[in-house]
């Protein structure tokens, strides 16, 4: 296909997912060769005709859980820790009780989400929570102490299933490890050697930098709210842009932040469980990367993410050769099969960019 084609191509496919009811979406396919595709649709705020702006910021989310797995396989590498080493052996006493043992539970646990360890993160599961708790605060222990409460999914090894509270301990495992603010090992290990200049932690700030599309949350009531302020607990903070996005996932999988052999260790997938495979059919997850096959043939990798309204999908090439994120300035919410549309439409967007086919029904 021409550029101008593949242009049009994305453009339909933007266009595709906002139909289902999302206010922002935008696109970027980077190929290195010659200028990034980029294609919004959408408006950047509810009752305005502001257009998307092609590189605005969004919250990123657990695509941050690529960037910390990155820094503990560089870790590894350097022998400041090993992928065996337990929970214990860094952070001892603090998995504990209700049958959760961090004696039990490795950092390769951890990355892969095998470890067993149920979720209780805060949330709003209504728009009254979201007015009375967007700016609540809270410390990593306490976060812990919340997954504590409640007695383990599995046995550590024994099945799969997603735990933020995995990555919260990686947080803390990187900091025992280099005596350093984990986030500072990212912004010196990651962001500052690729210039991705417009990748932060907000921190306590509940706003954006500009410019960004306001993000909207529409719940199971059917009202859509506006969600855009609000305080992220770590490790889900991060606030990027398309062009970063794809600035990461190009050198990682190009090889430029990680040696073969543990490149090597972050591709070897586990099963995942049957209720994210609705939504990644086929998918396997490796150590802070999802694989995911194409139809074109082979896979991609990636890491998708969603918070506060912003939903983002991404994906790049084995050789990292090319690749796409698209954002969405709104989660649906409202029911299962919304939820699941929107994934499945951004999934079409990725795979199409990926393969470079053109939309069902278009002219080669």
């Amino acid at each position: 296909m021409s550029p101008t084609d593949r242009q049009e191509d994305l453009r339909r496919d933007t266009d595709a997912i906002r139909a289902l009811g999302i206010t922002g979406v935008q696109a970027r396919v980077t190929t290195g060769a010659g200028r990034d595709l980029v294609a919004t649709s959408g408006v950047a705020e509810v009752g305005t005709d502001r257009p998307v702006p092609g590189n605005g910021y969004f919250r990123m989310a657990s695509t941050g859980k690529a960037l910390l797995a990155t820094v503990v396989l560089q870790l590894v590498d350097e022998g400041e820790l090993a992928l065996d080493d337990t929970v214990d052996r860094w952070l001892p006493g603090l998995v504990d009780g209700n049958g959760n043992d961090g004696s039990r539970i490795t950092v390769r646990h951890l990355l892969q989400h095998t470890s067993g360890l149920h979720d209780d993160l805060p949330g709003f599961a209504t728009p009254q929570e979201y007015d009375e708790h967007r700016y609540d605060t809270y410390t990593s222990q306490e976060i812990v102490a919340r997954a504590m409460r409640h007695p383990p999914d599995f046995a550590p090894g024994d099945g799969w299933s997603y735990s933020n509270t995995g990555y919260l301990l990686l947080d803390m495992i990187i900091e025992k490890a280099t005596d350093r603010p984990w986030h500072q090992e990212v912004t010196d290990r990651i962001l500052r050697p690729l210039g991705m200049e417009h990748t932060y932690l907000p921190g306590s700030t509940p706003t954006l930098r500009s410019p960004h599309a306001r993000a909207c949350e529409v719940y199971p009531s059917g009202e859509r709210i506006d969600v855009t302020r609000v305080i992220v607990p770590d490790p889900g903070g991060y606030v990027s842009t398309t062009a970063d996005v794809n600035r990461f996932l190009r050198a990682l999988l190009g090889g430029e932040l990680l040696p073969p052999e543990r490149l090597a260790e972050m591709r070897e997938t586990v099963p995942v469980d049957e209720g994210m495979l609705v939504f990644w059919p086929d998918g396997r997850y490796g150590l802070g990367l999802v694989n995911r096959p194409l139809s074109c043939g082979g896979g991609y990798w990636g890491h998708g993410g969603g918070e506060s309204g912003y939903i983002t999908l991404n994906g790049a090439t084995h050789d990292g050769s090319r690749s796409v994120p698209v954002s969405m300035s709104t989660a649906l919410g409202d029911s299962p099969d919304s939820t699941l549309q929107q994934e499945q439409a951004a999934s079409r967007l990725v795979d199409h960019a990926l393969c470079d086919t053109p939309v069902a029904g278009q002219d080669t």
